[in-house]
């Protein structure tokens, strides 16, 4: 009886949250900071400028997608804000995150691409009821526990992972050697997400122990999780910038730049795919 009880329960948990939101014709575009959203916003046609709440969303066509574009700022809480206020307001089919990162799997480097097939949050933690340590935010919805990762749409990751190889992306020579005008590698991994700038050994360690992160940044579980209590589907694009060691400070001065076209170029593939 309680198992049968619980399974309505989340059937209209579920039956109401597709109720409740109903999009429109048009896909969102999110990044960070100016950078990482510059690119988008040029490729726009017939770009305006909309305020919800103080906040700046550009909207436009790109090919034959109606989009609007917006910068979250950095951080989880600015993340989540700005991801609420678009959906709220423009009520997009899909969210896309485009981005910079810093690599934690060891064989990639400053430019490299990972499409993000699950993001978490690496910085959060609880203690439930029965005093038992989860790493699960709690659906403020259904009052369920979320999963630890928040899956990409299979639909937006394969077409990812097909328009990819059609992109022409930016190598990064490191001074450390290698071959000039080295390809530069896509992967689809984990992305983990936390209120802090990572440049520790220590702590990229510890990442890839706890989450099998491959990439981690600031934004993108914020984001992944607003839509997944949303039920709005969402693919978190980033390219690395810095490997999130000592010398992560560094190397983002220097390579951000570029990663963030790698980044934004994908994403304006993507879109031009729909």
């Amino acid at each position: 009886m309680h198992n049968r009880l619980l399974l309505i329960l989340l059937f209209l948990a579920h039956f109401t949250l597709a109720q409740r939101y109903k999009p429109r014709p048009v896909t969102g575009l999110l990044g960070a900071f100016g950078a990482e959203v510059a690119l988008v916003k040029e490729s726009l046609k017939k770009p305006k400028t909309v305020l919800v709440d103080g906040v700046s969303f550009t909207t436009g066509h790109i090919g034959n997608q109606r989009v609007v574009v917006a910068e979250t700022g950095i951080g989880k809480v600015n993340a989540a804000m700005t991801t609420a206020l678009m959906l709220d307001h423009f009520r997009p089919q899909r969210i896309l995150f485009t981005g910079i990162a810093g690599g934690t799997n060891p064989d990639l480097q400053p430019g490299d691409i990972v499409i993000a097939g699950r993001t978490a949050h690496h910085d959060y933690a609880s203690i439930t009821d029965k005093n038992t340590p989860t790493k699960q935010t709690r659906n403020s919805i259904t009052k369920q526990f979320n999963p630890i990762y928040f899956l990409a749409d299979s639909a937006l990751l394969r077409l990812a992972e097909t328009v990819v190889k059609t992109v022409p992306l930016e190598g990064i020579q490191l001074a450390s050697g290698g071959v000039s005008g080295r390809v530069v590698v896509v992967m689809t991994g984990t992305v983990v997400t936390g209120d802090v700038f990572v440049a520790s050994p220590d702590k990229v360690r510890s990442l890839r122990t706890d989450f099998g992160a491959d990439a981690t940044e600031m934004e993108g579980a914020a984001v992944a999780q607003v839509c997944y209590q949303l039920q709005v589907p969402h693919l978190i694009i980033r390219s690395l910038s810095d490997r999130a060691d000592a010398e992560a400070h560094i190397a983002y001065d220097k390579f951000y730049p570029t990663a963030a076209r790698n980044s934004a170029k994908l994403v304006i593939a993507i879109v031009k795919a729909l």
